[in-house]
């Protein structure tokens, strides 16, 4: 079982939101207050894609409100990258929690569920058609390029894919805030920085070919 069922057979952006919630493709919706899709525009080039809602996207139903959304939206502002202009989404789209003292912590999704809710996430994907699509941490980064793909081997490597014409993975904006030490976030986050200025090079990239294709055309005409 899987999420492909309740995807709309010609999806819209609208129409994903709506649907989303009914979905059953995994035991998932079962704890959650709510799915939470992806948020952004059609027309944006760029498409961030991270592992799953923390608490406060469960609550509030949109993705990257959080401390870690937080984080990346400093990332971004740093790299010359406008959140605005992004589409974020996650690569699960239930929050997976346990409880501890009293408070509802993330608990990793399994590859099976990552597996079940993939259909969503292409789905989004083939509606926005970015230019790049930047995983944010190992499992969105699997969930795209496979589960042989290391984040913290192949970090700031261009990827093919079908899905887009350009592809990278990073760390995960949640990595930084984990790490004990300011020295540790420091260099973690320098390093988040360094990998989403790359997203930013591929995606100036992607607006010249797109201008000069445009005028080949027109040439042509």
């Amino acid at each position: 079982m899987n999420a492909a069922p309740f995807v709309p057979e010609r999806p819209t952006l609208s129409s994903l939101r709506r649907t989303m919630q009914d979905c059953r493709g995994c035991p998932l919706y079962r704890r959650a207050t709510q799915a939470v899709p992806g948020a952004g525009k059609r027309e944006s080039r760029i498409l961030l894609v991270g592992e799953q809602p923390g608490n406060d996207e469960d609550l509030t139903g949109k993705p990257f409100v959080g401390p870690a959304g937080r984080m990346l939206d400093e990332g971004l502002e740093a790299a010359g990258i406008d959140r605005s202009a992004a589409f974020v989404t996650n690569a699960v789209k239930h929050f997976k929690w346990m409880a501890v003292e009293g408070k509802r912590l993330h608990k990793k999704p399994s590859a099976r569920e990552v597996s079940a809710c993939r259909p969503w996430l292409t789905a989004e994907i083939s509606v926005v058609h970015p230019d790049v699509i930047v995983a944010l941490g190992a499992t969105a980064a699997q969930s795209i390029f496979g589960r042989a793909f290391r984040v913290t081997r192949d970090h700031g490597v261009p990827v093919d894919t079908t899905l887009a014409p350009h592809a990278i993975a990073t760390i995960h904006p949640a990595a930084i805030l984990r790490q004990r030490s300011a020295a540790d976030r420091e260099r973690e986050r320098a390093a988040f920085i360094a990998d989403l200025t790359i997203a930013a090079r591929l995606l100036r990239s992607a607006t010249t070919d797109a201008r000069r294709q445009t005028a080949t055309e027109r040439g042509r005409g």
